[in-house]
């Protein structure tokens, strides 16, 4: 972002000082509108073809359907790490996935299988011409498009997640919340840019948008107060509140945002709530099974394109897992540490750093009494992998980790 750009963020926020909500100006109306334009594709698995979609297309339709059910869509919002991009262009987060959240109105089971059918549906509208609609069955589109679904209902959260596919990781992810308690993990990630009035804009005016001509478009920090949080995103600090609401993946952001140069904006702070996501993600996944499959699933999705840094994020995650972890045995500690070093070694091996490890295991051998600079807590040996984990086949919800 240019000084003049980060000038007129600051004068846009001064009448909301200390308020969680900020208008944007003209750059970052810039920056979401050709976002909102973007063709972007979703990619099919096996020979069906590659749709090509703009966000702004695919809320359109999405929200007309969901208003023809009588699902009263309260708001759109752009969330995640798009949204702090377009308040900051030179975040350091970079950006994937495109978070679209469709606040909507939600009680029962039946509500949550018609927005699964209406997206579905939707797919439909961007195949080509060529293709016989008619044959092909929900059950095929979501085989062939969808990444991942979740959905979540308990006392405090009603959503619901559909991630459609992208081969180099921009998947776009539609979230249908009724209610959400926590919407963010570190301030950095907490904003989320309202989308209604842009969208409105769109379809109602005949003539370009320009800085004397385009609508009023409102972000949002659920963190708090919007300025600490711009604040903290222009000076990579990584602060949170509450860390113990953080559920297990959050210390995974967190060693993804060190490796990208954040930093704790209270050390004293920060050591203790290690201590908590440390503790929360055991508690999130206990199963050394389960830890790999998380492990896994996040280094496939968060560096595409980015390979070189996973051996960085891992060792950073050991230290982080080795420094703070205190709600384990000490076998159950040194089982995970020595799974952390085991996928390092796999990374070395593919980067072909070291030769192909297909069949290592990496056993951590804590010996604190040597005093040999070149001694080294691992060791690799041929053997078969202790983590020889079974891929269980999903049901077509996953349940939210």
């Amino acid at each position: 972002m240019s000084e003049d750009d980060s000038s007129s963020t600051t004068s846009s926020m001064s009448d909301t000082e200390g308020s969680n909500v900020s208008v944007l100006n003209w750059e970052q109306v810039q920056r979401l509108d050709a976002i909102l334009r973007e063709t972007i594709p979703i990619h099919g698995r096996g020979n069906f073809p590659t749709l090509e979609m703009q966000p702004r297309q695919i809320v359109k339709v999405v929200r007309s359907r969901m208003e023809e059910k009588k699902i009263h869509v309260r708001d759109v919002r752009l969330n995640g790490s798009a949204a702090s991009h377009i308040l900051h262009g030179d975040s350091g987060l970079g950006f994937k996935d495109l978070d679209l959240i469709f606040c909507a109105d939600m009680k029962g089971e039946s509500d949550f299988q018609t927005v699964k059918d209406i997206v579905l549906d939707c797919l439909l509208d961007f195949l080509p011409d060529c293709v016989n609609k008619e044959k092909i069955s929900p059950l095929t589109l979501k085989e062939a498009y969808v990444q991942k679904m979740v959905k979540v209902c308990n006392d405090s959260d009603r959503w619901s997640l559909i991630s459609l596919s992208n081969n180099r990781g921009k998947n776009v992810e539609l979230k249908f919340v009724d209610s959400l308690r926590r919407q963010f993990e570190f301030s950095v990630d907490s904003f989320q840019i309202k989308l209604d009035s842009l969208l409105l804009f769109y379809e109602c005016s005949e003539n370009p948008m320009a800085e004397t001509f385009h609508p009023t478009i409102m972000g949002e920090s659920v963190y708090g107060d919007f300025g600490e949080a711009l604040n903290h995103l222009r000076h990579k600090l990584i602060c949170t509140r509450n860390p113990e609401e953080i559920r297990g993946g959050g210390l995974l952001k967190y060693c993804h945002l060190l490796v990208r140069g954040f930093r704790a904006a209270s050390e004293t702070e920060m050591k203790s709530q290690q201590r908590y996501m440390c503790s929360r993600f055991f508690i999130d996944f206990s199963d050394i099974c389960e830890q790999q499959r998380k492990l896994e699933s996040y280094l496939q999705n968060h560096f595409v394109g980015l390979e070189d840094r996973k051996y960085d994020y891992l060792m950073t995650l050991h230290g982080v897992v080795n420094e703070s972890t205190v709600c384990l045995m000490g076998h159950e500690r040194r089982q995970t540490l020595g799974l952390i070093a085991m996928l390092a070694v796999r990374v070395l091996a593919e980067q072909n750093v070291i030769p192909n490890v297909a069949n290592v295991t990496c056993y951590y051998q804590p010996a604190p009494y040597v005093a040999d600079g070149n001694f080294s807590n691992y060791y690799i040996a041929q053997v078969q992998p202790v983590f020889a984990c079974q891929h269980p086949a999903y049901s077509t919800w996953l349940p939210c980790n």
